[in-house]
Order: structure tokens, then sequence, then C-alpha cells
């Protein structure tokens, strides 16, 4: 699977960080509403799931997965599909019950030939996602945005909502 290298800031101000990547030389390209359904492979086992996204502008589909909490521990497959709503009938009939549906807002950027995400998510604080070509040029980005890789994180979703005492596995429906 291939490497995603990307790293998140967490609880950040949105507009303070927008216009701080605009001002670094930043493009924004566009904000979208996206929701998703996320499904276990086996049950149980957190490092590895499937989800299909619709992101506003389509639909992809992917196997995630985690081998670490460092910036290229996540490994993914992504390919793009027509419809949410047939393919997730279509796994179902694979026997795969989805268990959530997430939604979320994204706000997009491209800053030095990164890709710059600014994540608000329902019932935690946004956070700032950066994804580079390679671990260095993640840290060097977020470097240009004045943040140290002390300052990175490599957690996913799941351990970024349980920081707040939210056990995500047990929310079947996260919407705004």
């Amino acid at each position: 699977m291939p490497i995603e290298h990307e790293a998140k800031i967490l609880d950040i101000d949105p507009d303070t960080i927008e216009q701080h990547i605009v001002d670094t030389g930043g493009r924004k390209l566009g904000e979208r509403f996206m929701r998703r359904y996320v499904y276990d492979i086996t049950p149980g086992d957190e490092s590895k799931w499937i989800r299909l996204r619709d992101n506003g502008k389509g639909t992809t589909l992917a196997v995630k997965e985690i081998t670490s909490d460092a910036i290229g521990g996540t490994h993914e497959v992504e390919v793009g599909v027509d419809d949410f709503s047939a393919t997730n009938a279509l796994l179902e009939r694979l026997g795969y019950t989805a268990k959530s549906y997430q939604e979320n807002k994204r706000v997009s950027f491209v800053l030095d030939g990164a890709q710059l995400e600014v994540d608000t998510w329902p019932r935690i604080p946004p956070y700032l996602e950066i994804e580079a070509a390679t671990e260095d040029e993640v840290i060097r980005i977020a470097e240009l945005l004045g943040y140290t890789e002390a300052d990175l994180t490599g957690e996913n979703t799941i351990k970024i909502y349980a920081r707040h005492g939210i056990d995500l596995d047990t929310v079947r429906e996260l919407r705004f």
C-alpha cells in the first residue's frame, strides 16, 4: 500500500491559520462538506478499515492501514467510485456493515507543493493536516508556518477524539 506522509497540528484557530497559509504563499482551493461511512475489515482491528467518502466533488473507496503514529505511518489504497449510496449498498451485499457515518468540513490549500487541509469535525477543535511527498517535506511546510516537528502528530481521527474523551468507535453517527 502507498504511504501517506501526513501530520496534523491540533487545536488551531481556522481563520488565523487560513490567513497565515495565504500570507506564506499558499493558495486556497476551496471549501467542502464531506461525509463518509467507515467499515471494519476485521471487527476489533482498529489498524485497518474501509472508508467510503463523498468529498463534495467525488466519491472514493479506500482501505486505510495505520502502522504507527509517525508521519509516514498511514498506508492507503483509494479508488474513485461513481455513487456513494450504491457503493454502500454493494459493500453491504458483500457483508460489510457500516460501523459509523461521519461528517466533517474541509478547507483545502496548496503551499509549496504540499496539500493542506483545515478540518472541522463535530465535538472537537479544528486541526490542520499537512500532506507532502516525504516526511521531511511535511516538517518543512510546518516550519514555514511557524510550527516545529514537536507540534506535529500522525494520530488518526479515532485517537484525536480520544484526546477529548470521546470513543469514536461507539459513535454511530457523527453529524453537525
